[in-house]
């Protein structure tokens, strides 16, 4: 009969190799991460170093390096640094301390003064932005939402973008300036940036107003069908309305009274033969209510608009 196979030798040269490699892959990780925190301490300290560089080097992309060009298509990475560093796929080139890349380090070294005056975030260029403390990322970023439709319609919005930290908008809060739109002066297209106007209440804004003669104050933006309180709540502190003409109830002929979105003809024939048979001081709103010529919704409509004083 054949002998038969220990065991427990197999089992031991198993445990032995599994071993043998265990310790080369601990040892294969801690030098890694040797190697890896010198790279580290060496940046740091390199890093710390950069705000008076007496020597500079200049990050070059190898292609850019060996056509004698610093940059290709873009500017490199620059970093003042006092010794020499290596950097994968990179060149580092000392420059002079006069050289035009050895000033543009010092620039960019050189900390940012930081400035807070009045400005428009759906406007303010990119230039104005670093100006106010943003860096060069943050301010293109702001660009760019606006680039593809975003509005700040309120500084809450510009304060929950990613990029504007809460110090700085505390410290800007009271430099932001966001025109309201006027609903007198507004077309559609400007009327569209308001929360809930869409196509269809922006036309009739803009209607409507043509019927009144102008806006006398945003609360008669609810006349509108369909236009509620909830709607006018959720924009009223993004809009405003300039002085329209004053509405000439007691100077124009009937035809032209019964015009008016709040005037029937009926009414309008009143009003005309109570302006012929009264005294200027006696023709008011309420006494044509009193009177029975106006009813009381429309007398409360009226009463909203500017009235042209009798002459």
């Amino acid at each position: 009969m054949a002998p038969q196979k220990n065991p427990k030798k197999n089992n031991g040269r198993i445990t032995a190799s599994f071993t043998t490699g265990a310790i080369a892959l601990v040892f294969l990780i801690i030098g890694y991460q040797v190697a890896l925190f010198i790279h580290r301490a060496a940046v740091t300290r390199l890093v710390a170093n950069r705000d008076n560089p007496d020597t500079v080097y200049v990050y070059v992309e190898p292609d850019a390096a060996e056509n004698g060009a610093v940059t290709k298509g873009r500017q490199p990475s620059v970093l003042p640094i006092r010794g020499s560093i290596s950097s994968e796929g990179r060149i580092v080139r000392k420059e002079s301390a006069h050289s035009q890349e050895a000033v543009k380090v010092r620039e960019k070294a050189s900390p940012r003064k930081v400035e807070s005056f009045r400005f428009n975030p759906n406007t303010v260029s990119v230039e104005d932005l670093q100006r106010l403390g943003f860096s060069e990322k943050q301010a293109l970023s702001i660009d760019n939402y606006r680039q593809k439709g975003g509005r700040f319609r309120r500084p809450s919005d510009f304060a929950r973008s990613y990029v504007v930290a809460d110090s700085v908008f505390a410290r800007l809060e009271k430099f932001i300036d966001i025109p309201r739109i006027d609903i007198n002066t507004a077309d559609s297209t400007a009327l569209l940036a308001l929360p809930g106007i869409g196509p269809f209440f922006a036309g009739k804004v803009v209607q409507y107003r043509s019927q009144l003669g102008g806006y006398s104050c945003p609360e008669q933006l609810m006349e509108i069908w369909h236009f509620d309180e909830e709607k006018y709540e959720a924009l009223r502190d993004l809009i405003s309305c300039s002085a329209a003409p004053a509405f000439a109830l007691w100077a124009l002929p009937e035809a032209e009274l019964s015009r008016h979105p709040h005037i029937t003809r009926a009414e309008a024939r009143g009003i005309v033969l109570f302006r012929e048979h009264h005294r200027p001081e006696e023709c008011t709103l309420e006494a044509l209510r009193t009177a029975g010529i106006l009813s009381d919704e429309h007398f409360r409509q009226l009463s909203l608009c500017r009235i042209a004083p009798f002459e």
